[in-house]
């Protein structure tokens, strides 16, 4: 049965979600979560567990974030938390503390989080041996993986809402522009700002990295019969009202019901960025980018006009609605965003509305509705009704029985004879139809009495008593509760590396002549797996592989490793654990898998020869963390986002197919873009900002991914500083000496 899952940000939202039909909710603690602004506190979250186990809708609970050493023992905290209050699964990001938590607390049931980037067969596979019984696909999955996935593991995809435009938890851009990690809840969603595109003929201003919204609707058809379980809408950070129309829309269609315009209508009004897109599942589609408007757009509803009102020219909305006060609107013109207005004042008509907006609209523009007042009204006035069956017996000289649902319950007395006035059955029916605040929807089974007395205060006190005690019956977690010693963190003494025992290793392109290089590791980043070439000669030289690999992705890079020659993979994905093991051959765990405490170094280094810290760590972190087999990227090029999809739209005929393209935001900082392919073109972007670090604790990488490697490897062997290599003023420490938030 496919399982429809919704987001709960909020009391309010959690509330809409149950009450519209959702079978499951996903919600985040104040701490943890990749939404830390929508976490729940304790009371709000008690009371969603309580309601939703009246309806048998599930909880899952997103601990999904990176967390940092020093934080692992509240991490276990709020583990324990929340399976004894109710929690039916936990989301986590982190796929090694998923394992440490499984080995010890096995009845905590695991869901990896889309932040593990699981978008191919391997990454199931590894996730299933850790301990996690469902995966939550990267959204860029194609259709030929999902299925394969969905035969290792439970499969959960998303349907419905924002898009990140990095590959999920890849993304580095808000915390290195302003130390909000977006991997630790904190996003400040730089991606959905305004960009120049190119290098040569430079594209017009515009977002070029936002993303529409997705909106599968019926194609979830296709889902099913790939054998995915459950069915994710996105939005935690939006409104009830959203939440209502979303599991409104999906319900009808899992349900098999007519999907009126209505629905979809209901949808766009509440939320809907750039008119929706299918997503990459099956290729990248034209409208994937919303590079004309950033935010909710609505639904159409008329077009400005300018008109006389005693005198003086007011925008009025012309349109065939009935619009009210409250109401909302996104202006737009040729498809481009000018701005916003809300409801002013009433038209002669009662048709449309006068706007007030501090636009530069013209007459003829397009008006938007984003904030329909009585819809809003309608959404979240829905109720859910828990079915009760109630069949009963009221016979003299017996204590009054009812059940509920086949639970039975009886009054503290036995009943006697009637004199007058005897209680008949439709006198029990009536007064059990009354619920008071309870959420059931009564229906009745046999009803028998022989004419007993019973006055109707009795009968009303029995009814609460037994509404009450079956309510109590239906909530209450049944479930052995956790004390928390299990997951206690172990003991760790960090290895010191010092001397001979420092390596380093360093990305570089391989175009260059990486036999030649001073390290003792090469890593080679192909332009084009396709096209790799083998350079003998090394005795340590790693193919790097990214965080995002499809199935057919991998069978290149197979046959890229085998033509090369290497001696290991240096990959991005955690995914990489099992490649290698197939391979047979070392691995290099890159930054991409976001180790941050030890429990991840101590799980990896049973299968890793090398170990790449987070890039998030300052020097004090990693050092607390660190042996013999870690390295901390150092020096050199800071790589800020994984791009699954072609910025420049995909017009590949047309395409320049250069190699590095300039993104330039409205305070004239460049970020390059580097292109590469494996089955298709994906993006790496880059800061405007090399790294220029101090030396940490570990060994150390370097990034010359764009440079020149073997120039500045010989010059770093000399002993220069990275900050001497640059000798300019735009590096970054990034963060080796400031923490993220």
């Amino acid at each position: 049965m496919s399982e429809l899952l919704a987001p709960a940000g909020s009391l309010e939202s959690a509330m809409a979600a149950i009450n519209s039909g959702a079978d499951a909710l996903y919600l985040g603690l104040p701490e943890f979560s990749a939404r830390k602004s929508a976490g729940m506190d304790d009371e709000s979250f008690r009371r969603v567990l309580e309601y939703a186990r009246v309806f048998g809708v599930k909880v899952y609970v997103a601990l999904n974030t990176f967390v940092k050493d020093g934080e692992l023992e509240q991490f276990m905290r709020s583990v324990i938390y929340a399976w004894n209050l109710g929690a039916d699964a936990l989301i986590l990001q982190d796929i090694w503390l998923g394992r440490f938590i499984h080995e010890r607390c096995p009845e905590i049931e695991l869901h990896l989080s889309t932040q593990a980037g699981v978008c191919n067969a391997y990454g199931a596979r590894l996730a299933k041996k850790m301990g996690f019984s469902r995966v939550i696909l990267a959204r860029e999955t194609p259709v030929e993986d999902i299925a394969e996935i969905a035969k290792e593991i439970d499969a959960e995809c998303f349907i419905q809402g924002a898009l990140c435009t990095c590959f999920s938890g890849q993304c580095y851009f808000s915390s290195f522009l302003g130390g909000y990690s977006g991997n630790r809840g904190m996003c400040k969603q730089p991606c959905r700002q305004i960009y120049t595109l190119g290098v040569r003929d430079k594209m017009e201003p515009a977002y070029r990295l936002s993303l529409a919204d997705l909106s599968l609707g019926p194609d979830i058809q296709k889902l099913i019969d790939l054998g995915v379980k459950s069915f994710k809408i996105e939005g935690r950070l939006r409104r009830p009202e959203y939440v209502a129309a979303a599991v409104n829309y999906y319900r009808a269609i899992l349900d098999g019901k007519e999907i009126t315009p209505r629905l979809l209508s209901d949808l766009k009004r509440t939320y809907n960025r750039g008119n929706y897109t299918k997503g990459l599942s099956q290729g990248q589609p034209k409208d994937f980018i919303s590079s004309d408007i950033q935010g909710n757009m609505g639904e159409y509803v008329g077009k400005i006009r300018f008109k006389s009102f005693r005198g003086v020219l007011r925008p009025v909305v012309e349109s065939d609605e009935t619009l009210l006060k409250g109401d909302g609107f996104k202006i737009l013109r040729d498809g481009k965003e000018i701005g916003g207005g809300a409801y002013c004042g009433v038209t002669r008509n009662g048709k449309g509305c006068i706007i007030s907006t501090q636009a530069p609209i013209r007459s003829g523009d397009d008006v938007y509705i984003t904030t329909d007042i009585p819809l809003n009204r309608r959404l979240l006035s829905a109720r859910r009704k828990k079915e009760v069956k109630i069949s009963a017996s009221f016979m003299a000289g017996r204590k009054a029985r009812v059940s509920v649902n086949g639970q039975e319950f009886e009054s503290a007395e036995p009943l006697e004879p009637a004199q007058n006035k005897p209680l008949t059955d439709q006198d029990i029916r009536s007064a059990f139809l009354k619920t008071d605040t309870l959420p059931f929807n009564v229906s009745f089974g046999d009803i028998e009495t022989d004419g007993v007395f019973m006055p109707w205060s009795a009968i009303n006190e029995f009814r609460r008593s037994v509404f009450s005690e079956f309510y109590t019956e239906i909530t209450t977690l049944r479930r052995r509760p956790l004390d928390g010693s299990a997951l206690r963190i172990p003991e760790f003494e960090p290895g010191k590396i010092a001397g001979s025992g420092i390596k380093t290793a360093v990305l570089c392109r391989d175009s260059e002549d990486y036999a030649s290089i001073s390290a003792d590791i090469a890593v080679v980043k192909p332009a084009d797996y396709s096209k790799v070439r083998c350079l003998p000669g090394r005795k340590d030289t790693y193919l790097y592989i990214p965080a995002y690999m499809s199935a057919k992705d991998i069978e290149l890079a197979k046959r890229a490793f085998n033509a090369g020659r290497f001696n290991g993979v240096f990959c991005e994905g955690t995914f990489g654990s099992e490649l290698a093991k197939e391979l047979g051959t070392k691995l290099f765990a890159g930054p991409g898998f976001n180790i941050t405490n030890r429990i991840a170094v101590q799980s990896v280094s049973e299968t890793a020869e090398y170990i790449t810290l987070s890039k998030e760590l300052t020097n004090e972190e990693a050092a607390g963390i660190a042996t013999e087999k870690c390295f901390c990227l150092t020096a050199g090029n800071l790589k800020l986002m994984d791009l699954v999809y072609c910025p420049l739209g995909r017009n590949c005929s047309s395409c320049s197919k250069l190699g590095f393209y300039g993104l330039t935001d409205e305070q004239d900082r460049t970020f390059r873009l580097l292109r590469y392919r494996t089955a298709e073109c994906h993006f790496e972007l880059y800061n405007y900002r090399d790294l220029a670090g101090e030396f940490g604790p570990c060994s150390r990488l370097y990034d010359f991914t764009y440079g020149n490697a073997e120039e500045e490897m010989k010059l770093l062997s000399s002993g220069m500083t990275p900050k001497n290599l640059y000798k300019r003023t735009d590096t970054t420490e990034g963060h080796t000496k400031l923490p993220t938030r």
